[in-house]
């Protein structure tokens, strides 16, 4: 293992000096509440029958004997394809934990919307709240206090972020996550991005688009584009949180049962009653927060981590901020090139080497912590390691070997000394406009700068509408505001890459500033993105009038418009819709703190 980098150490030094005070009160809380809740007998006995009722085969066990009881907390449905094969987890777990004397029990379920269904709907509104949400529903999961140890079953976009919200607020027990793995592979990517922007020119019709993006999410698995749910299951191996080399392993195989099996053994290992406890709260620490934002840049992963990951930290005491993710990603390299960013799929980049052979390259580099305290025996190293069953057909075990030395694909995963892009390729961009992301990862170097006229608008569908017109027939940089955390709940704006693509590929100079979120599934157009403060929070963006000059540099980490906005009035907000549901998330829009800090009233109002 190599010395960590000197950029590395620095941002990690000024993270821990940061949260000193914060992540000194969180441990001293997880501390009490190990004290309080150390053990289920402290209960009394009509409060542990009604906890023992349903557990009908494990009732005698949980009553008589002093066995560990596992809380898992489900995100299942047969909505999201990711979670589907999670219907049968459960009782295959229960199996599993009674192999080595243990109980389990579903602790709760959390709710799972799927942004693929919702995008570009009404219901995307409630999507990033969804991640606090489901934090809330975590807590109500754990709050029966009976467990010893806590398995989380989720994948997607807001789920795993709000799983490990809730779940460290009950950082004194053990958690690991256990994934479920991705689909098969479909169409190449290129050619659904293709069909897309065909559909958005007029020049295919709806039944054709309806083909292309049935053969790209057609089967039970996550789906394959390296966006926000793949980039979770990166992140949670960083950080030491699920079982090495899980991520990709495809659902309903051998091996993914015995990775399931082997988190459920291990749970009782690692819990208090184990014989190496793990509590959550010490496994995510400040280094490995850092190390799933070096992950993220390193593979090049999706920037509503840029919100997320900042809310996570929070909820474990540690403070990070987008000046840490830039200056990581000036020294972390491109070293992976997944759909959007490349070609294949993540189906192709486990194949490749996966992510035992990513983190062997960033710990040999000097690139990540190599000394965090993970769920797995043999320390972060062991993650350099890819999971495999041994043995003889019908007698296999889980094993694991040494990752690739060398890639598999040399155009998937490269090697830090000869990386695809130098750096990381997320940048802060700055200035008179606020504070924003640049994915220049996913973005032809030479369109890094934009500067043009200001078009602006207050939806996405305002934008739809001027390109069907051909309004946007021109240079320009197309402003799209009020739609921050307060505004609308920051919607993710997937509807407006088809139409930007097209004027990008006809020679135009186009770029999109906003203060609403695109995720790691975003495309090629140059975007400042998340803007804060946010157009209804104070943000200049509300100052903003068409044919204001505006200029976007991720090379320099400039957001600028050359306009004076000192004697303008802030354009007025939209009224806040009503539907779907809307409305009930009102009070996690009147709270929201900044995308920076994470968008959350939750956290905010809390004093997190």
């Amino acid at each position: 293992m190599a010395e960590l980098h000197p950029t590395i150490a620095r941002v990690t030094e000024r993270v821990i000096a940061r949260s000193k005070a914060t992540r000194s009160a969180y441990l001293d809380l997880m501390a009490r509440e190990s004290d309080r809740h150390g053990d289920r007998s402290a209960y009394g006995c009509s409060n542990l029958a009604h906890a023992y009722a349903g557990a009908v085969e494990d009732q005698k066990t949980l009553a008589f004997t002093r066995a560990q009881n596992i809380g898992i907390v489900t995100a299942y449905n047969d909505m999201l394809s990711a979670h589907q094969p999670y219907a049968r987890f459960p009782d295959a777990m229960k199996i599993y934990a009674r192999e080595v004397g243990a109980t389990a029990q579903v602790a709760g379920g959390v709710p799972a919307m799927c942004d693929g269904v919702t995008q570009g709907m009404d219901g995307m509104e409630l999507s990033l709240f969804s991640r606090d949400t489901i934090a809330l529903s975590t807590a109500v999961s754990l709050s029966h206090a009976v467990f010893d140890s806590t398995a989380l079953l989720g994948i997607c976009d807001k789920i795993v972020p709000g799983l490990v919200i809730g779940a460290l607020r009950f950082g004194h027990l053990p958690s690991i996550f256990i994934p479920s793995g991705p689909m098969p592979s479909g169409i190449a990517n290129k050619e659904k991005q293709k069909t897309r922007q065909l559909y958005a020119e007029g020049k295919v019709g709806r039944e054709e688009l309806l083909k292309s993006e049935m053969g790209s999410y057609h089967s039970p698995g996550t789906c394959t584009f390296y966006g926000t749910a793949n980039s979770n299951q990166m992140m949670m191996e960083m950080m030491g949180l699920q079982l090495p080399g899980s991520s990709f392993v495809p659902p309903n195989t051998p091996l993914r049962s015995q990775l399931t099996r082997a988190a459920v053994h291990r749970l009782t290992q690692i819990s208090r009653k184990g014989a190496d406890p793990r509590p959550m709260g010490e496994v995510v620490d400040e280094k490995a927060i850092l190390n799933a934002c070096i992950g993220l840049l390193a593979t090049g992963g999706s920037t509503n981590h840029a919100i997320h990951l900042p809310a996570m930290a929070r909820a474990a005491g540690v403070l990070i901020d987008w000046a840490d993710l830039d200056e990581l990603s000036s020294v972390v390299p491109l070293i992976a090139r997944v759909y959007p960013n490349g070609s294949g799929d993540v189906n192709h980049f486990h194949a490749a080497g996966g992510m035992g052979y990513v983190i062997r390259e960033l710990l040999g580099a000097g690139l990540c912590h190599g000394d965090i305290l993970t769920v797995a025996e043999g320390g972060f190293a062991a993650y350099a390691t890819e999971p495999y069953l041994d043995g003889p057909e019908g007698n296999q075990s889980l094993a694991f070997r040494p990752a690739p030395e060398v890639s598999h694909d040399p155009a998937m995963l490269s090697t830090v000394a000869e990386p695809f892009q130098p750096d990381g390729g997320m940048r802060l961009v700055q200035g008179n406009l606020g504070r924003a992301t640049f994915k220049s990862s996913a973005v032809e170097k030479e369109r890094w700068t934009i500067e043009a006229p200001a078009l602006v608008f207050n939806s996405q569908e305002e934008v739809q509408a001027a390109f069907k017109a051909g309004e946007l027939e021109r240079d320009c940089v197309v402003v799209v505001r009020f739609q921050g955390p307060r505004a609308n709940g920051m919607p993710e704006l997937h509807k407006l890459t088809p139409p930007l693509g097209v004027l990008q590929d006809k020679g135009f100079k186009v770029a999109l500033v906003t203060d609403g979120r695109m995720s790691g599934a975003s495309g090629k157009v140059p975007a400042a993105i998340h803007v804060t403060p946010e157009a209804l929070a104070g943000g200049a963006l509300a100052l903003v009038e068409n044919g204001d000059i505006i200029r976007v540099c991720a090379q320099t980490g400039t957001l600028e418009v050359k306009a004076d906005l000192s004697g303008r009035t802030p354009a007025a907000a939209p009224v806040a819709a009503m539907g779907v549901g809307r409305e009930l998330f009102a009070m996690f829009r009147a709270g929201a703190d900044g995308a920076e800090k994470g968008g959350s009233a939750m956290l905010a109002l809390a004093g997190l």
